[in-house]
């Protein structure tokens, strides 16, 4: 670590700067304006040019995952008043219930939280599906049957429907899969720790 942080100030710009006004001291002493005092005339001139030297761009400081969930489970609330007053077929409210008991398992604050928590993708995928993709898909939904009571078409909107909060329930399924297989890998661990730990241990005790 220590190494690494003084790369980072050697390529930062207070030391290159410095190294410039330094390299100007020298060049004063080499020409006889600094005299003997050309030491304390090269570090004060590294110094000043460090310190006027402007500062390096700090990178945004983006939320992460956990403060990401938060946020995500109020937005998920808020969504989950307005599916409530959404009329939808019983095939459609049926699929919508399991997939919205499926996003928050997802989202309580317990297991799944802690391994969302190191898993930026996975916030992402839900994410995408609470605020964009079940949103758009309700909301199309509605626009659709409304203009198709008006003038009846060939494709139903419930039928469509069905289908998009069928493919919403398979990627969050497929999310749900990924965090188990997670929790299977350290219990796997955990057993060969164990069971290495016992191939190599001390003798019973008497």
């Amino acid at each position: 670590m220590a190494t690494s942080r003084a790369v980072a100030y050697l390529e930062s710009r207070k030391n290159i700067a410095g190294s410039a006004c330094g390299l100007a001291g020298l060049v004063l002493t080499f020409t006889g304006v600094a005299g003997p005092y050309w030491p304390v005339v090269v570090v004060g001139l590294y110094g000043a040019g460090a310190l006027i030297a402007p500062p390096e761009p700090a990178p945004p400081d983006f939320p992460d995952p956990s403060a990401q969930l938060y946020e995500l489970r109020g937005d998920f609330e808020r969504l989950r008043g307005y599916l409530r007053d959404v009329e939808l077929s019983v095939t459609a409210a049926t699929r919508l219930r399991e997939l919205s008991q499926l996003l928050t398992g997802l989202l309580d604050k317990g297991w799944a939280a802690e391994l969302l928590a190191h898993d930026p993708e996975g916030v992402h995928v839900l994410s995408r599906i609470v605020r964009r993709d079940l949103p758009e898909a309700v909301d199309s939904f509605v626009r659709t049957r409304w203009w198709t009571r008006m003038s009846p078409g060939s494709d139903s909107p419930e039928l469509h429907l069905e289908r998009q909060l069928g493919l919403l329930k398979k990627d969050a399924e497929k999310l749900a899969a990924g965090l188990r297989e997670v929790e299977a890998r350290r219990q796997e661990s955990h057993t060969r720790y164990l069971e290495d730990r016992g191939g190599t241990g001390g003798g019973s005790i008497a």
